[in-house]
């Protein structure tokens, strides 16, 4: 034991480094039924309930988009958590605010769009919706359990990140 350091979750981690956890489509889960029936008993009993509010979260990570200016994206696997990400940007315009489109993309995917699967878009696909830069994007088809690992290591290995100061994204939210 002694000095040494604990490990936690990805999520208390997130948690204790001010990162937000954004889950678009959690109801479309079993817990949604969970959570359909836990509303439906505790308002029958006049107690109250959970509520999760999707527009909040949408709003709040276009947010984080606006105050970050240079943005990009690691996408693993599409659907909707790829395209809540990817129209930040549009949701900043509609805001009346100039959001840069995302600079960088990384989607990896085992989907293609000949079947409609990857939401039949691809990230040049967003770019011409004005989402996503082609300079740097890269749509790399392989299983994400083989393949991110050894992206995690390489940036990890490359340390990039050492010298950055940590972001804090939940002190936008923070009420004072």
């Amino acid at each position: 034991e002694g000095n040494a350091k604990k490990e936690g979750s990805l999520i208390q981690t997130a948690y204790e480094l001010g990162v937000p956890i954004f889950c678009p489509a959690f109801v479309d889960s079993s817990a949604g039924f969970g959570l359909v029936k836990h509303q439906k008993e505790r308002a029958a009993a006049g107690q109250p309930y959970m509520m999760l509010d999707a527009i909040a979260d949408f709003r709040e990570l276009t947010d984080i988009k606006i105050a970050a200016g240079t943005t990009g994206l690691f996408m693993v696997g599409g659907g909707v958590p790829k395209n809540f990400a990817q129209d930040t940007v549009v949701c900043a315009e509609i805001l009346g605010i100039e959001a840069d489109m995302h600079k960088y993309a990384v989607q990896i995917t085992v989907a293609d769009v000949r079947d409609g699967a990857c939401s039949s878009s691809t990230l040049k696909e967003a770019a011409s919706w004005g989402k996503v830069s082609t300079t740097y994007e890269q749509m790399v088809f392989a299983e994400a359990t083989t393949v991110v690992p050894l992206i995690g290591s390489d940036a990890y290995h490359r340390g990039a990140w050492k010298g950055r100061a940590p972001r804090r994204w939940q002190s936008l939210f923070e009420t004072k």
